[in-house]
């Protein structure tokens, strides 16, 4: 058969004749340490900026450095299940920070018990439910589905020579990205967020965050991305709040919801108010289309999955090393084990019913999620659009069923979030199988791995969330949660029937208009419920990036250049990151850290930011295309 001939003629890097050391006792120490690490990261980033970014080459890059360059370990293998368990912490910070926040957000309250059972049941059926789908997706369309990042990850494996040099950009980037948000939030030498008024333009806004780890989510998405973002902001801060102002200015009563008359709102005001509802409805609908745009790719892996269930491919048994799976009779069970647990524990108290919601929606779009990151990689997949139906869907059931209240609040939220968790970890462990594809990896080692991630960065991350919480306070202008602020809305509104529908319907309205433009709805959506604050040193990185790009004189230095500024932004969004988190831990603690601000100095922020984006710049143009 041609399915045969094609995966019999595919080599990997390390044949399956090879055995090097792979799930070691090293490789897990560091796996765990990173899968925390860059958990605890990218909860703080998606609480920011409602983005998470893929943390499976820096990972790779940090491994090599430390395993190959310090302990002289020369394993491809063991490289890739550290990057394959770091994934795992990102995916489980993206579960989290996109829909536990809601639940601090409505003052229900979550103990640690509560939030690592969602986290470990939610990661555990992503990695389970994926198992099946590997031979289907990562093997025999190889040739059909890039998996992008996976690939990408591949390449800096196998060029694993450089990866003490690569290993040492990160860490230039990690300490500058640590050390402007500990000048800037912890000793407060100077302001973190600058903003200046439009001359004879009436709450018109324009500002930005002095943050690096922005920046370099800026870098990494790219001019364009960046740029549909800031529209959003733009179209927010210097239209519709300018506009609301104006026709608002003569009303004597206050409109809900806000409580005061418009003419007393600054433009902060207006967009607490308004336009979070404008933005929370352009989000949801603009979701909801990235998930029908989908709906071709959805039917398809389904027909193909169950056509490989029914012939029985996805569980034949495998000779070769890089063939074998987890034993597909285990994960069965393991899948059923979850599903039940889930309905009868009294942790959650989801029922019958939402048990049955997880088995459907997390098996039909795990199966979406891994194909649609096999096309267009992690950072397009739309988990949130397929979240916010799996919310709908369910809290209308609940609400069907006679559930109201805080009790049906939670349920619903549960749900979803253990949805959403299954979603990205399936999403992320796609990419991580790809990887060891192309290096020749175990696949089970990998799957044991990824496992392994799982209930690391899942028994810690609520630790994270609940100091930030009370640091910083979930839903803040500090960390927005822009997701989780919408399954808040939705859920709240569809079962307490106060929602300002009228904006939430201007914001669909919105994203419409904005797909109609040939514009990615929800990027730009997200840009419009964010303040433009955030989207705007996004937009710096993207600049930075398109500079890069048009003073590279091949595409071979363009891409050198690119791949180097990744690491080095990379390093950013950690070190940023990271030191935010362990500056709310201080905070936490009521640990006094001496301050000197430099109040209302604007220009200062601003150079220093300025240099930031130039030492991006040059350090991408330090790197010289490879001859081929």
């Amino acid at each position: 058969m041609s399915n045969n001939e094609e995966k019999s003629s595919f080599v990997p890097y390390v044949s399956s004749s090879r055995s090097l050391p792979e799930l070691t006792v090293t490789a897990i120490v560091f796996g765990v340490i990173l899968a925390v690490v860059f958990g605890a990261a990218n909860a703080y980033l998606g609480l920011k900026v409602g983005l998470t970014v893929s943390a499976s080459i820096p990972a790779a890059v940090i491994s090599m450095g430390i395993i190959r360059g310090l302990f002289k370990r020369d394993s491809i293998l063991e490289n890739n299940i550290v990057q394959t368990m770091t994934t795992a912490g990102e995916a489980i910070g993206a579960g989290a920070v996109f829909t536990l926040p809601a639940f601090f957000m409505l003052n229900i309250q979550l103990s640690q018990a509560v939030i690592i059972f969602i986290m470990l049941t939610g990661g555990l059926l992503g990695v389970f439910m994926m198992v099946p789908l590997r031979q289907m997706l990562i093997v025999k369309e190889h040739e059909t589905l890039p998996y992008p990042e996976g690939t990408a990850c591949a390449e800096v494996l196998k060029s694993g020579e450089k990866g003490g040099e690569n290993a040492k950009t990160v860490a230039f980037g990690f300490l500058f990205g640590g050390l402007v948000k500990t000048l800037a939030d912890g000793f407060m030498l100077f302001k973190s967020e600058i903003e200046t008024t439009v001359y004879k333009f009436k709450n018109a806004v324009i500002g930005t965050d002095i943050y690096p780890a922005l920046l370099g989510v800026g870098y990494i998405i790219g001019p364009r991305i960046a740029g549909q973002m800031l529209a959003g902001g733009l179209l927010a801060w210097i239209v519709l709040i300018p506009a609301i102002s104006f026709f608002g200015a003569d009303s004597a009563k206050a409109i809900f919801p806000a409580n005061v008359p418009i003419g007393k709102l600054d433009a902060w005001g207006i967009w607490d108010n308004y336009i979070k509802y404008i933005g929370a409805g352009s989000v949801a609908v603009g979701g909801l289309i990235t998930l029908i745009k989908t709906l071709p790719t959805l039917i398809g892996t389904a027909a193909t999955m169950m056509k490989g269930l029914a012939s029985g491919n996805a569980n034949s048994l495998s000779i070769k090393r890089t063939e074998k799976d987890l034993p597909f009779q285990y994960v069965i069970i393991g899948v059923l084990a979850i599903i039940v647990i889930i309905a009868f524990t009294p942790i959650t108290n989801v029922g019958i019913i939402g048990a049955i919601a997880i088995a459907i929606f997390g098996f039909l779009f795990v199966a979406v999620a891994s194909r649609i990151v096999g096309l267009v990689g992690s950072s397009s997949s739309p988990v949130s659009g397929m979240t916010i139906a799996t919310l709908l869907i369910v809290t209308l059931i609940y609400k069907m069923a006679g559930l109201h209240g805080v009790h049906g609040m939670t349920a619903a939220l549960t749900v979803a979030a253990i949805v959403c968790t299954a979603l990205a970890v399936a999403g992320d462990i796609s990419q991580d199988l790809k990887t060891g594809y192309l290096v020749g990896g175990t696949p089970w080692k990998q799957q044991v791995a990824m496992s392994i991630g799982v209930v690391a960065s899942g028994t810690v991350i609520g630790i994270i969330l609940i100091i930030l919480n009370k640091s910083y306070g979930l839903g803040s202008t500090a960390l927005p949660a822009p997701k989780a602020s919408l399954m808040k809305i939705l859920v709240q509104g569809i079962f307490g029937g106060d929602l300002p529908w009228t904006l939430i319907l201007i914001g669909a309205a919105v994203a419409v208009s904005i797909e109609f433009l040939g514009l990615n709805s929800l990027v730009v959506a997200v840009g419009l419920y964010l303040p433009v604050h955030t989207s705007m040193p996004i937009m710096f990185g993207g600049i930075v990036r398109w500079l890069v790009d048009i003073t590279s004189k091949s595409k071979e230095e363009r891409e050198a250049r690119g791949d180097k500024g990744v690491l080095f932004a990379s390093g950013l969004i950690a070190g940023e990151s990271l030191l935010g988190v362990i500056i709310a831990i201080l905070i936490f603690f009521k640990v006094p850290i001496p301050s000197a601000a430099l109040t209302d100095n604007r220009v200062i922020p601003l150079v220093i930011f300025l240099a930031i984006c130039t030492i991006l710049y040059f350090v991408s143009k330090s790197a010289k295309a490879e001859r081929k």
